[in-house]
């Protein structure tokens, strides 16, 4: 008589594999490696820089974003700064900055990771601009690796939006990260962003590939 709890493992088994069948390893992804910026609203745009004071642009980026020409200090504790940060437009709801792990260090601030526009909760920071300086109680975070998909892109990998994998880096360092977000939208283009602290230690720069495992 066959044990019924190893129907059961058996049973779960074989879902998984079937669950994992359209998952396709192995698709290459371009990286975009993300330097610290700075997201604002309009109202924070005018405190820094002046009354109707509208970002310009530099270049642009996916999702109708682009990065401006404008630029600021970041301030953290005991006045430890980063100078010429770069805004990104167009402006948002609440203004957020992204920084990275060893930025955070440097400010003298606990910046948690998170993706990106979730800011409850995060760390405090001082933004500093040629007209005004505006304090955030909270919007600085580190922000989480993820990966921009097409809906096109998401099909041929298998892969739906809010997914999470893992990928590898193919170089003389052989770096895996796992927990990378899957962010799918029809204004979005291929590309894995990850900020400068895991760029430098995997030893990879924009426009190199990873690997979905």
């Amino acid at each position: 008589m066959v044990d019924e709890r190893n129907i059961e493992q058996i049973t779960r088994l074989v879902m998984e594999m079937l669950q994992g069948e359209d998952k396709k390893e192995g698709y290459m992804v371009p990286v975009g490696v993300s330097a610290r910026h700075v997201h604002l609203t309009q109202a924070d745009v005018e405190t820094l820089f002046g009354p109707g004071y509208q970002l310009t642009k530099k270049k642009e980026l996916m999702g109708g974003q682009f990065a401006s020409n404008e630029q600021v200090t970041i301030v953290g504790t005991k006045l430890r700064a980063i100078e010429n940060v770069r805004i990104l437009g167009p402006v948002r709801k609440a203004s957020q900055v992204e920084i990275s792990q060893t930025d955070a260090m440097k400010l003298g601030v606990r910046a948690p990771l998170r993706d990106s526009g979730d800011i409850k909760d995060s760390a405090p920071i001082a933004v500093v601009g040629p007209k005004g300086a505006i304090y955030l109680e909270e919007g600085c975070i580190v922000a989480r690796r993820h990966i921009h998909m097409s809906p096109k892109d998401a099909r041929a990998a298998g892969l739906n939006d809010k997914d999470v994998v893992s990928v590898s880096v193919i170089n003389d360092r052989g770096t895996t990260f796992d927990e990378v977000l899957i962010r799918v939208d029809d204004s979005f283009t291929l590309e894995m962003h990850i900020d400068t602290d895991e760029a430098n230690a995997s030893k990879i720069k924009t426009g190199d590939a990873v690997v979905i495992k």
